[in-house]
């Protein structure tokens, strides 16, 4: 595996993800860190919260909806709404390890990540935990980790003005990109996601008005688009510093992303609940300590976009693994 960044195609590595040795290394060395194995009491409150609080600011939407023009929607739903549906698909992505209530109770996990997506305005908890248990077992393989950029994508948004389109596309990128490179065939969950959500989006509709549902859509849209909370997108596996294939970020958005940021921690040991991560970089700091990290996202952002060495084959592929077509 090389150094650099290479402008016109993937980083290949054929060696085995490093997530895996070194949670071997860490529980060997220090195995009270399975201690940390578990739930987290407080997150499902934090969750709730931030749902209610969508659940209120459309309800404030429908009460002065002669009042409240397009613009005042939209950049509350930029800074406001954006901020706390980045954060609940972050929930949802910590809801996809079970560490809501448990691994026994995967059930309770799956209907409270549809709790969790309700303010989103668009069925997706159960759909991203079955792709993003493969992002962890497979990380980084051709064909199988659909987080990866397509050819496609990395070929054409090379510029400046093109990387900004791209990344302010995101959203739709990562709806569509697995359907395309990896298509599973939807279960009884996804219908029950998708039927909870519908219900959700009526009432709204019908109890708070189109701006409303309006404001929930935009609040996703723009907040996995050219927002700061959108950086943690690229500084999480693209390599924006050195040739490593997971780094984390170390600042204050990660009080309200559930630790998103401890990002090589979390694929380390996946089954540390999110409040837990610091801990886990606290009581292994050998392991963490000579790797490279970010502090800012928007450094993270602003970069990515402006640098002519960087784009979206900034990462590292492996080979497709046959065993990987078999799940």
């Amino acid at each position: 595996m090389g150094s650099t960044v290479s402008q016109n195609a993937f980083e290949w590595s054929y060696t085995d993800e490093p997530h895996a040795t070194r949670r071997k290394q860490m529980l060997k060395k220090y195995p009270d860190l399975k201690k940390l194995f578990g739930i987290d009491t407080r997150f499902k409150w934090e969750v709730s919260l931030w749902v209610s609080l969508q659940i209120g600011a459309c309800m404030i939407i429908g009460a002065f909806d002669d009042v409240i023009c397009w613009p005042w929607i939209v950049i509350a739903a930029y800074w406001f709404g954006g901020t706390i549906n980045h954060s609940l698909t972050l929930a949802i992505h910590d809801i996809s390890h079970n560490t809501a209530f448990g691994q026994s109770r995967w059930f309770a996990n799956r209907l409270f990540g549809m709790w969790a997506n309700l303010p989103l305005g668009a069925p997706m908890s159960i759909s991203f935990k079955r792709y993003h248990i493969e992002h962890h077992r497979y990380l980084a393989v051709d064909g199988i980790d659909t987080d990866l950029p397509t050819y496609w994508e990395a070929k054409f948004f090379r510029n400046t003005f093109l990387k900004a389109i791209w990344m302010l596309l995101q959203p739709f990128f990562y709806s569509i990109r697995p359907l395309v490179v990896r298509p599973k065939k939807p279960g009884y969950l996804e219908f029950l996601n998708f039927l909870f959500q519908f219900i959700f989006d009526v009432l709204i509709w019908y109890f708070c008005g189109i701006r409303a549902i309006a404001y929930l859509v935009l609040s996703t849209v723009l907040s996995m688009g050219l927002h700061p909370m959108a950086g943690h997108f690229l500084s999480e596996h693209y390599m924006i510093l050195f040739g490593h294939d997971t780094y984390s970020y170390y600042g204050p958005m990660n009080a309200i992303t559930f630790n998103v940021g401890y990002h090589v921690e979390h694929h380390d040991l996946p089954y540390v609940p999110s409040c837990s991560l610091p801990d886990v970089k606290a009581r292994a700091p050998e392991f963490y300590s000579s790797l490279p990290h970010h502090t800012s996202w928007t450094r993270v952002l602003w970069k990515f976009i402006t640098e002519p060495t960087l784009g979206p084959y900034a990462r590292i592929k492996r080979p497709t693994r046959k065993d990987a077509h078999q799940q």
